[in-house]
């Protein structure tokens, strides 16, 4: 999605009060910002300005996705705001532009504020998981394709580069050693919601490194080793919480170890010891 001709990005979500957000967008050569909300609370969809301006629509079982498409685009016209979108699903089989998709019109508003209110858990347990990192940590947010909420610490070297062939986005994304973690609802691989973590460029060994909580295991993922601990596991745990932030530092202590990561040095220390 791009506001300007020869400038493009994907544009990020973000967890908030109201539901899921992109956060400001800048259009009017960076003059001026708009955001778009998908507020569960209300169930509408929500387009904002920097200027004042706020329009939305009702999100239900029976709207479709050319007219969920059609009334997005009307509003952003309305407002003078010109954007150059994607207009097709990706990776799903589906060849049709938003417009003329019609069968798919399942808004299901129990689901989408179960699921809301999952995420903005898992949220908040990212945030303190990142306050322990001193290195470099990309912002807690929603994947622009699968919709799982991640966060990713880099090591700060370079990582192997790929091959001519693959994605930009992959390109810039996997630029530099990572490691990733996040939450998302489920796939045909996974049918069911679980956590994850992987570490890219995979080390050597890594799957042999123990995770915690001991429901945790690794699994193969494209032929690389990853962490997983399924949401129902967790939800068995006596505290749910701590089990979720002993995953997810093992599964880094696991990756930042065979990576030979200098642990120390970005591991931030308790503050009644500095």
């Amino acid at each position: 999605m791009s506001p300007r001709k020869n400038h493009w990005w994907y544009v990020t979500e973000y967890v908030d009060t109201r539901g899921l957000t992109t956060g400001p967008i800048a259009y009017n050569s960076g003059l001026d910002t708009f955001s778009i909300t998908l507020n569960i609370i209300k169930h509408t969809l929500e387009v904002s300005t920097s200027k004042g301006e706020h329009d939305s629509f009702s999100l239900h079982e029976s709207l479709t996705v050319a007219d969920f498409y059609k009334k997005l685009i009307t509003i952003l016209e309305e407002f003078y705001i010109t954007v150059s979108i994607l207009d097709v699903p990706f990776d799903l089989g589906i060849e049709k532009s938003f417009e003329k998709i019609t069968e798919y019109h399942h808004y299901d508003k129990v689901y989408s504020r179960d699921l809301w209110r999952t995420l903005l858990w898992v949220d908040t347990i990212l945030k303190e998981f990142s306050g322990r990192f001193y290195g470099k940590t990309c912002p807690i947010h929603l994947y622009w394709h699968s919709k799982d909420i991640a966060v990713t610490r880099f090591s700060g070297k370079e990582a192997p580069a790929m091959e001519d062939d693959a994605r930009i986005s992959d390109k810039d994304a996997y630029s530099h050693q990572c490691i990733s973690f996040g939450f998302w609802a489920g796939d045909e691989k996974m049918p069911e919601p679980a956590f994850y973590s992987y570490t890219y460029p995979a080390p050597e060994g890594l799957d042999r490194e123990t995770l915690h909580p001991a429901s945790s295991l690794w699994i193969d993922n494209n032929g690389s080793p990853m962490a997983l601990l399924k949401y129902s596991d967790l939800l068995a745990e006596e505290h749910p919480r701590k089990a979720l932030l002993d995953f997810l530092e093992s599964a880094y202590q696991a990756g930042a170890k065979r990576a030979r990561w200098d642990i120390e040095k970005l591991k931030v220390p308790a503050l009644d010891t500095l």
